[in-house]
């Protein structure tokens, strides 16, 4: 055991001499490791980074969670003319699903309509984003509240004037010296009631947070857009109960709106069953996609630079001929001289690794800087990748001088340095 570690010392002593004795020499050898890990990682941390974030902003809905409407959320086998011909989701389909879907935790009814004004006072907010939602929704997507309450079955059914803010919204009509609940805000040339504001969500990549939506009751815009209004299309927003088979519970579902279209059983379904699941698995191909891309680019910098760590290894195998001669003239075995250039070459390609590495850190800790809403971040497994890499690519290129070192005659070796 004390050999190995006498080994392991005296090469990393020879690796570094070799750093401060050939120092543009062996800059320019590990500049090709070094450029290759820093792609590597820098891809692999960029896509986690990316890949969090959108999750992150899904991550207020369960993967489980069922929509459906007229549209589809991928790619489908079924003609855009067919397509435009299905009809929208109603409010009745979504009674008859309430009603007779079991293992179900939740169903609500979403109308996605035009953005609109909202006004307090003399202050008003244009553009606003409006969630069209049964009382069910709150549930559906775990909105967390910071003052009132969300409006109940009640208030949904029966279209109350309420409304619940988003915290963007309420700071800009309200401030922060002033409390939003109980105060009456204008939308639609009609006074709703703010009942409720909820928690700072934050930003989203996917486009505006919660803290710009406002809800108001379903019903209250059936009235104003009528149930036969193109310019906004509803949803069927369906969560099932925990450990529901997946496939069978979507089965049952399409089965249930199939019977009450009235559809044959020769005829496709004239609706989509979209699930969250399959677009966080859609974001989980692309970012696998990207990230094996990124490691092919990056391969050809490796390649490189594993070629110029075997170039550096046979130009010190060359010269310390003399020194391997002396050393096997002493009784040093085949297995120290190639084990001691195969540990070289490993903390040369190393070194390179973690200049490469801090090279991404460096980097990662200016994006997140400039960038206020997103985080760009260094996984511990990521800089394992690195090391490991470098480690193999170092083993890789040295094992080939360390080889013909080893294998040198001493006589040899030591005529041929002197």
């Amino acid at each position: 055991m004390l050999i190995y570690l006498r080994i392991i010392k005296e090469s990393f002593n020879f690796a570094i001499n070799a750093l401060k004795n050939n120092k543009l020499r062996t800059f320019l050898s590990l500049l090709g490791v070094t450029i290759g890990i820093f792609s590597i990682i820098a891809v692999l941390a960029a896509v986690d980074s990316l890949e969090k974030e959108v999750k992150g902003s899904l991550s207020s809905l369960d993967s489980s969670t069922i929509i459906i409407m007229r549209f589809s959320f991928g790619p489908t086998d079924i003609p855009q003319w067919k397509r435009e011909q299905f009809p929208d989701v109603s409010y009745t389909e979504y009674q008859h699903l309430k009603k007779n879907m079991s293992e179900t935790e939740a169903v609500t009814y979403r109308l996605n309509v035009n953005r609109e004004t909202i006004t307090f006072g003399g202050k008003q907010v244009e553009g606003v984003e409006i969630g069209a939602t049964g009382s069910e929704y709150y549930d559906i997507e775990s909105l967390k509240l910071l003052d009132g309450r969300f409006y109940n079955e009640a208030e949904a059914n029966s279209g109350s004037p309420v409304i619940v803010l988003g915290h963007e919204i309420a700071e800009n009509l309200f401030g922060q010296a002033i409390s939003a609940t109980g105060n009456k805000v204008r939308l639609y040339g009609r006074k709703f009631t703010v009942i409720g504001v909820l928690e700072k969500e934050g930003s989203s990549m996917l486009g505006s947070s919660k803290d710009g939506i406002i809800y108001i009751p379903v019903n209250v815009a059936r009235r104003i857009y009528g149930d036969n209004n193109k310019s906004v299309f509803p949803q069927i927003v369906v969560k099932p109960e925990k450990g529901v088979d997946n496939d069978e519970y979507i089965a049952s579902l399409e089965q249930h709106l199939r019977i009450f279209r009235g559809l044959k059983p020769t005829d496709v379904n004239n609706f989509f069953t979209n699930q969250l699941k399959g677009f966080t698995d859609f974001i989980d191909n692309i970012t696998g996609q990207l990230n094996f891309m990124g490691m092919i680019i990056s391969g050809f910098s490796l390649l490189v630079g594993g070629f110029g760590i075997a170039n550096i290894m046979f130009v010190s195998v060359k010269e310390r001929t003399n020194l391997i001669g002396i050393q096997k003239s002493l009784g040093a075995k085949n297995k120290f001289i190639l084990l001691q250039f195969l540990f070289e070459a490993v903390v040369l390609a190393i070194i390179g690794g973690l200049v490469g590495l801090f090279l991404v850190w460096i980097i990662s800790l200016i994006a997140s800087s400039l960038t206020e809403d997103f985080d760009f971040v260094l996984s511990t497994f990521n800089i394992i990748i690195g090391m490991s890499v470098s480690a193999l690519i170092g083993l890789i290129s040295g094992i080939i001088p360390a080889i013909s070192a080893s294998r040198l005659d001493p006589v040899e070796a030591i005529r041929t340095g002197m």
